[in-house]
């Protein structure tokens, strides 16, 4: 059966225009690091098991074909080769289907991960990218030279929609040009999605009329497709310019279709990436966050969360950067606004603009929210620490001046959450 999985398998093949190529690490358990390469590419295109009665003529143009396999660390680095005609156009799901499917399971293997992906700009012709981008994005809130803010009124869920609509009040009046629902902050029974768009957006009316700032709330839509749907037509109705959807749990199909509303609507997709960790974060099994951000891409999201390397959630600066390059980096798409994000206060936010620049967004909830004078003093505060940053002044020569990022820097200091 080895000799089927070798024909898979071509070490002097060069992909050509015309080809998808993906990256992946693999660990193999019991065969060749041929085979098992051979074996992935015959799992992710045409394959089976075993040699058959029969193989179509077409078939055999469709097989992907394995055609680098070089050691690193435990495993090895494999590139696949897959022809174009294999793919549906404009499908994400068809795609991962083979090149994140069943191959996950295979026994020949013992870790497998999906780490890189380039596609033939005549595949990425069938799918839509983003409707505005980053640049989009920062020309429609009217800010420029500055990294957007965005907070979490925390605790994540809780308030009622009376309380949640004086605390994006007092958040948006503090500096803050995004308010953003959390990841499991939907339509519960004290907090009705309905009653939360009528409140909030007369909020957010009468904070523009009195700063002179456009401001914004990424109100989580998240559900079954079609109520998904209602509620970015409700968003739409009252003004909104931006809807949020948790896009590895809604999933990829019902993303794409609701990148073709929000955009008959005019409405920006904020695109939280919440349960990806389930399958990103072991570095030698599942799909990379880089994997899963150029997907995301193509999909047609305009800002996605990239992580922090200096916040409460796992990531690693060099990582962190090369997501954040995939998505601001030509390609054939508009690019898409990385969301710094996950432990963040006004301590560590130079260091934040240091490392990834200022083309994001910085989204702190809780070093926003337990601020001791408050949400007011706290936007402020990250407003501030981000002026501060991007004028090339210190902290506390800022705090000199700003008694909100003053009493921040005397809670919270410099430290990096665990």
């Amino acid at each position: 059966m080895s000799e089927w999985y070798l024909e898979f398998v071509d070490k002097g093949y060069e992909p050509s225009e015309r080809e998808l190529v993906v990256e992946f690490y693999m660990e193999p358990k019991g065969v060749s690091p041929e085979e098992a390469a051979g074996r992935v590419a015959s799992e992710s295109s045409i394959g089976t098991w075993t040699t058959l009665w029969k193989l179509p003529e077409k078939a055999k143009e469709l097989m992907a074909t394995a055609y680098e396999i070089e050691r690193q660390g435990e495993g090895y680095r494999v590139r696949i080769a897959y022809p174009l005609e294999l793919w549906e156009e404009g499908s994400i799901v068809q795609l991962m289907s083979g090149i994140a499917g069943n191959i996950f399971g295979m026994k020949a293997v013992s870790n497998l991960r999906l780490l890189d992906f380039e596609v033939p700009e005549e595949y990425a012709e069938g799918f839509k990218g983003p409707g505005f981008g980053a640049d989009g994005v920062m020309e429609f809130m009217g800010v420029s030279g500055r990294p957007l803010t965005a907070t979490v009124p925390k605790p994540k869920i809780g308030w009622s929609c009376e309380e949640y609509a004086e605390v994006a009040k007092e958040l948006w009046m503090g500096g803050i040009d995004l308010l953003k629902d959390d990841e499991n902050f939907t339509s519960p029974g004290f907090n009705r999605f309905e009653e939360r768009v009528e409140r909030l957006y007369r909020v957010r009316e009468k904070v523009e009329s009195a700063t002179g700032e456009r401001k914004e709330y990424l109100i989580n839509i998240t559900a079954p497709y079609e109520v998904m749907k209602r509620r970015a037509e409700l968003v739409a109705e009252h003004g909104g310019r931006y809807v949020m959807i948790d896009i590895v749990v809604a999933g990829f199909a019902a993303l794409q279709s609701m990148r073709e509303v929000c955009g008959e609507l005019g409405l920006a997709i904020h695109a939280h990436r919440a349960m990806h960790a389930a399958f990103t974060r072991n570095p030698r099994h599942g799909i990379s966050m880089l994997a899963l951000a150029k997907f995301a891409r193509m999909a047609g999201v305009d800002q996605l969360h990239t992580g922090t390397a200096i916040g409460k959630l796992e990531s690693r600066a060099e990582e962190v950067r090369r997501i954040n390059d995939a998505l601001l980096g030509e390609w054939y798409f508009k690019p898409v606004l990385p969301v710094s994000s996950g432990g963040l206060h006004p301590g560590i936010v130079p260091e934040i603009i240091e490392m990834f620049g200022s083309r994001l967004a910085i989204q702190a909830g809780g070093g926003v929210m337990g601020h001791p004078q408050g949400p007011r003093a706290g936007a402020k505060a990250l407003r501030d620490a981000i002026e501060a940053a991007v004028s090339g002044v210190s902290l506390e020569e800022m705090a000199e001046r700003s008694p909100e990022l003053r009493a921040a820097l005397e809670k919270w200091h410099r430290v990096k959450p665990v």
